[in-house]
């Protein structure tokens, strides 16, 4: 199928309104981004909390979501996980208010993740239903082993150690009868159900990012962004000539500062997942624009007497319907991740729609005026020959 037989697009002509508009995009985001702070830290680079939860019965998203807004949580992304029943969500929140005075900001953090804890709780009912009980799925390893060692003080250590890695191998205890299972014996399951509860949540894992190592990751990614730049710089300097080499690494810087731009309007969290989405960016958009001047290539040897710019006008339409079907095939894809792919992986799908469609525009409309811009300030004799 040809959607474009022979187009005749004078896609150079606009080269000014491109650049305009770009600078005015540009512009206008890193303002919001400086001036507004319209790029937000997600945990793994400003810090929070990962926790992954089980309740006990089938409890809806929406119901969680409710109780962390009601407790001002509400800017933590909750995803479910496990065998989707329900039961097992994963909650990740960034650190929402800054330390109190003397406070140091890991213990912030560690009491931000007690109090979406004790919020999570709520969502299925009271943590220990019998008063005057401690709640075991809510016990770690060295409180369990302090009860037990009131009893068992010479195997307390080791009972806990097999209790808790039972739990976090089943999820939680719905019945003390299950806990005999881990292999305690009798007497020690009969003694917790004296002296514990079951509650309706328990703790499967519990990390928290520091701001110290947000702070490094976020540093490590910005060097990712640009070492791949510059790979891709020596790359296609090599393989066709410095300009086409510049062309192309600015066509790609422009792609990262539009795409981040656009996102820090849109009031979402950048994260890790977000830097991924950006050098898969950067890789679709070089490949493009790869297409591209290696047709320029080719046309120099067959269009000799035709200046660069009529040669690049040919090029780029020469190739325009491979762009938009391989282009449109990609968005095809990232439209349907974006309505149906769920909470989780909408800033990722968001970010690489924006990309995508920068990614067309900038190959298009940027990458060769670049290369004619570069041969008129520093080449013009060999320009003009051309």
């Amino acid at each position: 199928m040809q959607f474009f037989k022979t187009p005749r697009i004078p896609f150079l002509k606009y080269k000014w309104f491109a650049l305009g508009l770009t600078v005015l995009i540009v512009g206008a985001g890193l303002v919001n981004i400086i001036a507004f702070r319209g790029l937000k830290p997600g945990v793994d680079f400003g810090g929070g909390t990962l926790l992954r939860v089980k309740y006990k019965s089938a409890t809806e998203i929406g119901e969680i979501r409710r109780i962390l807004q009601d407790q001002g949580l509400g800017n933590a992304v909750i995803q479910e996980t496990g065998e989707k029943d329900g039961r097992e969500y994963q909650v990740r929140t960034a650190q929402a208010v800054a330390a109190a005075a003397g406070e140091q900001e890991m213990d912030a953090h560690e009491k931000l993740a007690d109090q979406v804890i004790e919020a999570l709780r709520t969502a299925a009912g009271p943590a220990a239903p019998t008063p005057g009980t401690s709640d075991l799925n809510a016990m770690d390893a060295k409180t369990l082993a302090s009860l037990l060692a009131v009893a068992y003080p010479e195997r307390a250590e080791d009972l806990a150690q097999k209790i808790i890695a039972f739990r976090n191998q089943t999820g939680i205890f719905a019945d003390f009868d299950e806990i005999a299972a881990a292999g305690v014996g009798d007497d020690v399951v009969r003694y917790l159900a004296s002296r514990t509860s079951l509650g309706s949540l328990t703790v499967l894992s519990r990390e928290t990012v520091g701001p110290q190592v947000g702070k490094d990751l976020r540093g490590k990614a910005i060097q990712a962004t640009i070492w791949a730049l510059l790979g891709m710089l020596v790359y296609i300097a090599l393989r066709f000539k410095l300009a086409y080499g510049v062309a192309a690494i600015f066509t790609l810087f422009q792609d990262v500062l539009i795409t981040m731009s656009i996102y820090s309007f849109t009031n979402r969290e950048v994260n890790l997942p977000i830097i991924a989405g950006i050098l898969t960016i950067v890789g679709f958009s070089i490949n493009d624009t790869i297409v591209i001047f290696d047709r320029v290539r080719e046309n120099q040897k067959i269009m000799r007497r035709e200046p660069l710019e009529a040669v690049m006008n040919a090029s780029l339409n020469q190739t325009l319907g491979r762009t938009i079907i391989t282009s449109g095939t990609l968005l095809l894809t990232l439209l349907a991740l974006y309505f149906f792919g769920g909470e989780v992986i909408n800033d990722f799908a968001f970010i690489m729609l924006v990309g995508t469609v920068e990614g067309i525009y900038s190959t298009v409309f940027m990458s060769c005026p670049i290369v004619l811009v570069w041969y008129k300030l520093f080449a013009p004799r060999k320009a003009a020959k051309k």
